[in-house]
């Protein structure tokens, strides 16, 4: 199999070749610019540039020598914009290190050490604390109430970092000739690759009730002015729609998952009772699902951090082919659990190692030890792409790492080469 059918197979819950790898097709599933540096230096990868894709995580974008290096088989479309140098600035990681921002991006570092990202009109919509490596939220735009109508919602969703900062391609969606412009690039990255293509689009809903309204004020408004939250919902699914609609036109027949996202899990289980879900979520991410569905090729692909067993037959039935991260250290989110009650039923990418204990604090034995394991639980028939639970941080030594995809080598090859 190439990488593409390979990602295709495990969605589809039946067994590839090997079992498929990402590091970097989403901004839930990559490396941290200083982890990355980090990275590169211990494997004696010299050249390129440690370009911060994402700068509100300060993600980087994996180079082709690392996603070869780790057998890496999908990619991000977003990495067909900004090919050139003139499209990135050099700057310093927070460990001093030589790093490159987008162009357009220029944080303002305050007398303290901390910094600040301010929109066109002034307001300042994210920060980063002195020795901080990543940006926080900063302005909550119906923080003191909903307005009257909804009519300024665009403007509104602008204050929020996740869209003023937003990542590529969608860095370019104002410009003329945008979509022609993705179709074009997209075409040419699967031409040039056989790896899958993910388009990530968002399309978040809870989400963005909390990013609008700060968690606490909405997670109080989904019990106290439900019809408030409709109305908010209705008109995001507006937006949303368009967006997805021009997606699927523009790369429907070029794209191979569409990523959509919406944080519903805390440590100890979902945001809110499955009866909330299915009464404000559920039939919502059931349309996007249909849509997709409907009018391209693509699979649907959703980010939910947390312990999310609780929701997961309404998730499925909503019409989501795969699951990310996997948060196997949260309350009921046992890997075998997940495997045998879902594991015919969506597929799990993320999963693979542990990155709030074992990745940045165990020794590489016990790495690999770790992913070894996890492999043999959400491995058989299919239904995994290996990923790291989220993101990969700064704080992660290199050679752990490196132990890390070593066990997926390990493990990949211990099944080519088995009996039958």
């Amino acid at each position: 199999m190439n990488s593409r059918e390979r990602i295709i197979a495990a969605i589809e819950h039946r067994e590839p070749d090997r079992v498929p790898v990402d590091l970097g097709a989403t901004p839930s599933s990559g490396i941290s610019a200083i982890a990355y540096g980090n990275l590169k230096r211990h494997l004696g990868v010299t050249g390129g540039n440690t370009r911060i894709y994402d700068v509100v995580q300060q993600l980087a974008q994996p180079e082709d020598a690392i996603l070869n290096r780790f057998g890496v088989d999908a990619v991000d479309i977003g990495r067909s914009f900004n090919t050139g140098d003139a499209a990135w600035r050099d700057v310093l990681t927070g460990d001093g290190r030589p790093a490159q921002y987008p162009s357009w991006f220029h944080p303002e570092r305050l007398a303290d050490g901390s910094w600040v990202a301010r929109i066109a009109d002034g307001t300042d919509v994210a920060r980063m604390p002195a020795g901080g490596t990543f940006f926080d939220q900063s302005c909550f735009p119906y923080l003191d109430g909903y307005p009257a109508d909804f009519g300024g919602l665009d403007g509104a969703m602008g204050k929020v970092l996740w869209a003023a900062l937003v990542h590529s391609p969608w860095d370019h969606a104002g410009e003329p000739g945008f979509w022609d412009s993705l179709r074009e690039k997209a075409i040419a990255l699967r031409a040039s690759t056989d790896r899958a293509l993910v388009i990530v689009i968002g399309c978040n809903l809870f989400e963005w009730g909390t990013f609008l309204r700060r968690v606490d004020g909405f997670l109080c408004d989904l019990a106290d002015e439900p019809e408030k939250v409709d109305g908010l919902l209705d008109a995001l699914m507006e937006r949303h729609l368009s967006a997805l609609e021009k997606v699927c036109l523009a790369v429907g027949d070029v794209a191979d998952i569409c990523r959509f996202g919406d944080d519903l899990g805390t440590n100890g289980g979902p945001f809110m009772s499955p009866a909330m879900y299915r009464r404000f979520f559920k039939p919502r991410h059931a349309r996007l699902c249909a849509y997709a569905h409907r009018h391209s090729r693509m699979k649907t692909f959703l980010h939910s951090c947390g312990s999310i067993h609780a929701l997961l037959p309404d998730l499925i039935e909503a019409g989501f082919d795969v699951i990310n991260p996997v948060q196997t250290n949260c309350r009921d989110m046992e890997p075998e659990r997940l495997k045998r009650e879902f594991g015919r039923d969506i597929c799990f990418w993320g999963g693979g190692c542990d990155t709030r204990r074992v990745l940045p604090a165990g020794s590489p034995a016990e790495v690999r030890d770790h992913v070894l394991r996890q492999m043999e639980i959400l491995a058989p028939g299919g239904g995994f792409v290996f990923n790291t639970v989220h993101n990969i941080l700064p704080e992660v030594p290199p050679a752990n790492i490196e132990a890390m995809f070593g066990a997926v080598d390990e493990f990949n090859g211990r099944r080519a080469t088995a009996p039958g």
